[in-house]
């Protein structure tokens, strides 16, 4: 029963979010994802979106799904091993794992149900054995939030957790090594690309703490894929570790075409048991056939053209040093995402409104999802941002920020 305590709760609860400046907002498109979008009758620049590649409403990556949708259907209403897998979701699952350089992989509802899936999977199953054990898992200290609640589901009785400070191999060998608890598995989690700053982890330092500890590799890299690497395949082919990281994840949902969809992809033992035991992938209906067509002509389109992936890259360099021309504080990168950073979350707040009243969409993000004082505007650039497109964003950006004395 809803009781009148829960809702005075719940509703002192909201009102505290609003005080606080924290009370999110949805802004309504009313057109399809893209470097403009229509909001509420008036044309904006896009700058806020996943949409990496363009491909979010590129003409073949449209009629993939709509051809996918008279051969195969609108859903399975099933879960995969019942009778919710099709020659389509074997064939994307073939062709990621090609792409990635690994033995297979495993398709998910999302990137987030994947992480939720492996981590459950791998640290709570006894795998038969009667003796007691225990798993350790090191993270990141800025991994991406499905990470952090895949660890809060762990089993306490048999799972440890270390966080290790942001990209620092040194600190992670240091742990492993100062560690005492006798353990059956240790495994390293992080992100191959951080979505609050764009920066990239460091792989091969990573691959080689992994080596010398014996250590089980996950890289989450969901901002990557298809961003990064000559091919487009990920932070590992960036750094010229690709094939040798023992298990990734991802998402179709972002440069891949921008829907749904996460997979899994690594060792064929782990891929293996995923299929059998991961209750995320078990017991979530499959991935719709129109999805799972559209992210192979989207891998289709990386393959044919790879000045897609050049585009984006030469479009993020140019806003970048245009931004740092202008007087703003940003980070370092080579990645798509660009933090603008502002340090007050009212700050970011009244900016990303300004910027969208005068015709510019940017997110301004603050504490909770990013640290205390280091709140900034995140900047997405997109394959399909014209010079013009960027042009203009920077010069509604030198306006607001002057108006505002940030620059």
């Amino acid at each position: 029963m809803f009781t009148k305590q829960l809702q005075q709760q719940i509703q002192k609860e909201l009102q505290s979010l609003k005080d606080q400046g924290k009370y999110k907002t949805e802004r309504e498109l009313s057109s399809a994802q893209g470097p403009e979008v229509e909001l509420n009758g008036q044309r904006v620049l896009m700058f806020a979106s996943n949409n990496y590649l363009g491909l979010g409403n590129h003409p073949e990556v449209v009629k993939a799904a709509e051809d996918a949708l008279k051969e195969y259907g609108f859903g399975l209403s099933s879960v995969r091993f019942i009778c919710g897998t099709q020659t389509i979701h074997k064939e994307l699952e073939k062709r990621l794992a090609k792409f990635l350089g690994v033995d297979d992989a495993i398709l998910y509802s999302t990137c987030f149900m994947a992480n939720l899936g492996f981590f459950a999977t791998i640290t709570n199953d006894s795998f038969g054995s009667e003796e007691a054990y225990t798993d350790i898992i090191y993270s990141d200290e800025l991994n991406h939030a499905s990470i952090i609640d895949a660890l809060k589901l762990m089993n306490r009785k048999v799972t440890e957790k270390r966080i290790y400070a942001h990209s620092d191999a040194k600190d992670l060998d240091k742990q492993i090594s100062e560690d005492e608890l006798a353990c059956r598995n240790k495994i390293i989690a992080t992100d191959g690309v951080f979505s609050m700053e764009g920066d990239l982890a460091n792989l091969p330092e990573l691959v080689k703490v992994a080596q010398k500890h014996n250590a089980l590799l996950f890289v989450d890299d969901a901002h990557a894929t298809g961003v990064l690497g000559a091919t487009g395949a990920g932070t590992p082919e960036e750094q010229g570790v690709h094939g040798q990281i023992d298990i990734l994840s991802g998402t179709l949902g972002k440069a891949l075409g921008g829907a749904v969809g996460g997979y899994l992809a690594g060792k064929q033992e782990i891929i293996d048991l995923l299929r059998q035991k991961s209750r995320t992938y078990l017991f979530s209906n499959s991935v719709p056939p129109s999805v799972a067509a559209a992210s192979l002509k989207a891998l289709d389109l990386l393959e044919q053209d790879s000045s897609l992936i050049s585009h984006v890259k030469q479009n993020s360099e140019y806003f970048r040093n245009k931004v740092k021309e202008l007087g703003f504080k940003t980070l370092e990168g080579l990645h798509p995402i660009i933090p603008i950073m502002l340090g007050e979350a009212s700050i970011a707040q009244e900016m990303s409104k300004k910027l969208l009243a005068e015709g510019l969409y940017v997110v301004g993000l603050w504490f909770p999802v990013v640290p205390e004082g280091t709140a900034r505007l995140r900047v997405q650039i997109s394959a399909a941002h014209t010079r013009e497109h960027l042009d203009r964003a920077l010069e509604i950006l030198a306006k607001v920020g002057k108006e505002m004395d940030v620059i």
